[in-house]
Formats: structure tokens, sequence, C-alpha cells
């Protein structure tokens, strides 16, 4: 009995060591980070970093915390966020945001409440923090900008996860419900008189490749960019419309696509309706729209469906190569 009291209370001393020494590395870790990030010129403050947790779990929590990168103009302010794991699987961890947090882009700042905000990641290396799978978690989500919009849903999530397929390419999908649209945007739609100001589903599932793997140079250095995009499917149901686009897109170094993503589109006249009260487009290219489409949805047999083909070549997009439609958009993330 003394022998098996004498190994317990070893086991626990050791692991109560253990404990100790790898939540002063994690809060260190945090602090020396926290220490380059603002050598390198970035605005940083952290109130207190504190780890809790003991016997299973390093639960770290930031308080007060504020983050801005001169080099591409991204700030972020939140109240605390926390970072949990459990102490023998530091590879996988959840991190929880607040219900109230705000970041501020070279446009405009916005504020960010949410009832649910969190995710589960995990990274093949928990040096370089190379991302292997995420799957972030929302619900009744509120944005409000300077810009004087706003806009709200009532829950989804993103998952992402990375692929043995190519180098640097991961699978995206995204599923959101009750997409209520920003007022201003709402108000061009009620003229039409033809939807309400919520979208109620939007989904897409993706496979891009970048140029660079997710890692802790994507905060630390500057985002990986797309070069690849394999669209499986986008789709927007919004009353009775329904928006499904898929195809392939190739993006150069500046950020210019090349490719065709073809659009179905049910209830297409109603469509072009929205397109016309939103005065995007010119009465002339709508009309233009309009007859190539009616010839397009005669041929599929169904004339409240509609296939088109959108193609991206030379920095411009088309209507099957031969409608131009205007600049096609620039892919780059800040």
């Amino acid at each position: 009995m003394r022998i098996l009291l004498a190994v317990v209370i070893f086991a626990a001393s050791a692991w109560a060591g253990y404990w100790v020494l790898g939540s002063r590395a994690v809060t260190g870790s945090l602090e020396t980070w926290f220490d380059e990030r603002e050598a390198e010129g970035w605005a940083v403050h952290v109130d207190d970093v504190s780890t809790t947790g003991f016997p299973n779990r390093f639960d770290t929590t930031l308080t007060d915390l504020d983050l801005a990168d001169p080099d591409t103009g991204w700030a972020w302010h939140a109240p605390f966020f926390q970072i949990l794991t459990l102490s023998y699987k530091p590879n996988h961890v959840i991190v929880v945001w607040p219900d109230r947090q705000q970041f501020a882009t070279p446009h405009q700042t916005l504020s960010v409440t949410s009832d649910t905000l969190r995710g589960s990641v995990v990274v093949d290396d928990t040096q370089t923090l190379t991302l292997d799978r995420a799957t972030v978690e929302f619900a009744r989500v509120g944005l409000a900008s300077t810009a004087d919009w706003r806009a709200a849903l009532d829950g989804g999530q993103i998952a992402i996860r990375r692929t043995p397929l190519r180098e640097n390419s991961y699978d995206l999908v995204l599923e959101a419900r009750n997409l209520t649209l920003p007022r201003a945007v709402h108000g061009i739609l009620a003229e039409s008189g033809l939807v309400g100001d919520t979208a109620q589903g939007v989904r897409l599932d993706a496979s891009v490749v970048f140029d660079r793997p997710w890692d802790r140079g994507a905060i630390e250095d500057r985002r990986p960019q797309p070069r690849s995009i394999d669209l499986r499917l986008a789709r927007a149901t919004w009353g009775e419309l329904d928006l499904k686009i898929a195809g392939t897109l190739r993006v150069d170094p500046r950020g210019v696509p090349n490719g065709t993503l073809t659009v179905q589109a049910t209830n297409w006249r109603e469509m072009l309706q929205l397109a016309e009260a939103s005065r995007k487009i010119s009465p002339q290219v709508l009309r233009l729209l309009e007859r190539g489409f009616e010839a397009l949805a005669s041929l599929s047999g169904n004339p409240r469906s509609l296939d088109v083909p959108l193609r991206f070549q030379n920095g411009l997009v088309t209507v099957g190569g031969l409608l131009p439609l205007g600049p096609a958009p620039r892919l780059v993330l800040r």
C-alpha cells in the first residue's frame, strides 16, 4: 500500500508540475507574441493574460484586448477573448469571442454583437500553427457599421479543412440562415415589391488553393491569396427567388479572376426587376439582358428558369463572352 500511495503521490506531483510549466508556457508564448507585434509597429494593448483550468485544461483569457496592424489598416477590440485547450491535446483549441466586439478596416468600423460566436481549431504544428481544420458556429449575429448600415443573421456555421489533393488547398463550407439586409438595400428592394428584407438561406461549398498555407504568418506577415477557386455550389434562397452558381476560376497575382461560372436562376425576370430597382445596371444593358435571357430560357424549355455562363476574362465579366457586364472584381485578401 505504501508503494502504491507513493506512486500515486509521485504521479500527481509530476502532473501538477507539468500543468504549472504548461500554463506558464501558454501565457508566456502569448505575451511574447504581443511583444513581437509591438516591436513590428503594431498597436497592442492587453490588460491581462491568465491561464486556469487545472488539472486537465489550459484555459487562457485575454482581457481588454486591442490590436491594430498599420500595414493593412485592420484593428480589433474585444473586452475579452478565450483560448481553451485540453492539456494533453495542445493542437486542438476552442476559441470564444465576446458578445460585443469591434473590427476596424481602412474604410469603416464594424460593431459586432452575438449570442454565440465560438470556434474549434485543429493545427498540425503548435509552433507554426498550420491550420488543419476549423469550424466556427454563430447565432444571433448583428452588424452595425460607421458607414451607416446594419445587418443581422440568425445563425449558421463556417467550416474549413485542409485537403491533401493539392498544396495549400482548403475545402470551405458556409451555411447561414435568415440574413437581414441593410436598411438601404431593403429600401431599394422594397420599391420593387418582390421580396422582403430577409434572405432565408445562404450556402457556399468550394475548394480554394492559396499561394501559401494558413498559419501564424497569415496574421503576422500577410494573408494567403487565392489562386484557384472550384465553386461547387453557391446558393441563395430569397422568397420565391432561387439563385445557384457553380464553376471554376483561376486568379492571377493581381487578384484578377479568369474562368467561367454558370448561374442558374429561378424566376429570373424578378431578379432583373431587383437589378433595375438597385439602379446598378443601366436600362440599356437590362433590355439587352432580358432579350438574351429570354432566348436562353426558351432553349431550356422552362421560361422561368435560366442557365447563364458568366465568363471572366481579361479583367471583364461577360455573358457567354458576348454581352459585357463590367469589370471583374479583384479577389485580394487584405
